[in-house]
């Protein structure tokens, strides 16, 4: 139970105390000595000075070496300059009874709903942290005990970059949530974004926020991500996606903790820690000029490597195991077994979309068999030819399949060049260049 603390040398207003204690539902504490204010579970620390207003300065600072802060000061007289004085002494505020009765209780009130917050935040963090455990990562492979060591590591420096890196389907974003919630940021927001699923000229709004009225349709002011994450972790997603204009903005954002909302002339202070993943090699999209280099370094300060699933070894069988039980019990099917034939095309397989596909490839196999486990259904089968009239021609020369793919690629984008070449990781001329009319010599 939260108390009420009240340091004071008369019983002037005991029964006000009396009343605040009992209708916030907190423990009455009335001490006489400043080293006995302290309390961890105090929901307001209260100093009582009727009559000798101006020794609170020297009761103030008393306080403030037993480590007591944010000192709600009440007394009798009823002065601005008194008031003012007193604040400049270090009290969060003062409050002058019996006229100011009720902007006290509204002070308390505030610390009230305060405490219940962080003690909402603290539970949820809990509840988070048992949710999103190292433990929800499966497997014994040195690789992977050998980045997940690294990961634990830096968990307590919370201000340190992260960069994780692997191909689709090893876990990143899992890594990531680990990371947040088993660390000292676990009561903040963990905030995501996939930098490849949003066109590049929404993505600086989306992530810094934006002021009314600083484009068509801005219509109310609107918060961005790195606002949001405040206090605790951005995850960047595929990062090496990111259009190389807003790079240095992130650059900037991350290094001086300032962020500026689009249409804004002010900046706006953040405290977030940036973990970012990508399945791209940056170093080499850095000397093909598609990433800035001192972007990557500031990202780059504690790297990780996630290993695909086909150097993990037995980890596909722990795995495999584990989404059967998971998977048998989420649709009500009995848990088959893996039998040695099963067991050996599990590990002969490539995965070349690693943990995702193997567990996207047992839930069909578990509802295709009615809970039996067919090899025949765990793969997918291959997919056919395509027309050139129906997406990417096969078998095509590759300048061919290079332009179908660019022009598949603008439609599902709906028109929209620019995120078009950023989804296929080339520049727009070289786009404009590809979706050019095919001329051939006459004749």
């Amino acid at each position: 139970m939260a108390t009420l603390t009240v340091l004071t040398a008369s019983d002037s207003f005991s029964s006000v105390w009396e009343e605040l204690a009992a209708s916030f539902g907190c423990e009455l504490r009335v001490v006489t000595a400043a080293a006995e204010a302290h309390r961890p579970d105090s929901l307001a620390c209260i100093l009582s000075v009727p009559g000798r207003e101006d020794q609170a300065e020297t009761e103030l600072r008393a306080l403030a070496a037993a480590g007591v802060d944010r000192v709600l000061v009440v007394g009798a007289r009823p002065e601005h300059r008194l008031a003012v004085a007193i604040l400049h002494a270090g009290a969060a505020d003062y409050f002058a009874l019996p006229g100011d009765i009720e902007p006290l209780r509204a002070a308390i009130a505030e610390r009230r709903r305060r405490v219940d917050s962080r003690d909402a935040r603290e539970s949820l963090a809990r509840v988070q942290r048992e949710s999103f455990d190292f433990s929800r990562i499966i497997g014994h492979s040195p690789q992977l005990r050998a980045a997940l060591e690294r990961a634990a590591k830096i968990i307590p420096h919370d201000r340190a970059a992260v960069l994780i890196t692997g191909e689709t389907g090893t876990g990143k974003e899992l890594l990531a949530q680990a990371i947040h919630y088993n660390g000292p940021r676990a009561a903040a927001p963990f905030v995501e974004i996939n930098c490849a699923a949003i066109p590049g000229t929404l993505l600086e709004a989306e992530l810094f926020g934006h002021e009314r009225g600083a484009f068509t349709d801005a219509r109310t002011a609107k918060p961005g991500l790195f606002e949001i994450a405040d206090g605790g972790t951005l995850f960047l997603d595929e990062i090496g996606h990111l259009p190389f204009e807003l790079q240095g903005k992130i650059l900037k954002a991350i290094e001086e903790k300032k962020i500026r909302r689009v249409g804004a002339v002010g900046v706006r202070e953040v405290d977030v820690r940036v973990i970012a993943a990508t399945h791209r090699d940056l170093a080499a999209a850095v000397r093909e000029g598609n990433f800035r280099e001192d972007l990557y370094y500031r990202l780059n300060v504690i790297p990780i490597q996630l290993p695909p699933l086909r150097e993990r070894g037995d980890d596909v069988l722990l795995l495999a195991a584990h989404f059967i039980r998971q998977l048998a019990a989420q649709y009500g099917l009995p848990e088959p077994p893996l039998t040695n034939e099963l067991r050996g095309m599990l590990l002969s397989h490539p995965w070349p979309g690693n943990v995702r596909e193997l567990r996207n490839s047992l839930e069909r196999a578990l509802l295709l068999g009615d809970g039996r486990l067919e090899v025949s259904d765990l793969f997918a089968p291959p997919t056919q030819p395509q027309s050139t009239s129906s997406g990417i021609p096969f078998p095509a020369s590759l300048a061919d399949i290079e332009r179908a793919a660019a022009r598949t690629m603008l439609d599902r984008l709906q028109g929209n060049k620019k995120a078009a070449a950023d989804a296929l990781g080339i520049s727009r001329s070289r786009l404009y260049r590809l979706l050019e009319p095919v001329t051939t010599p006459e004749g």
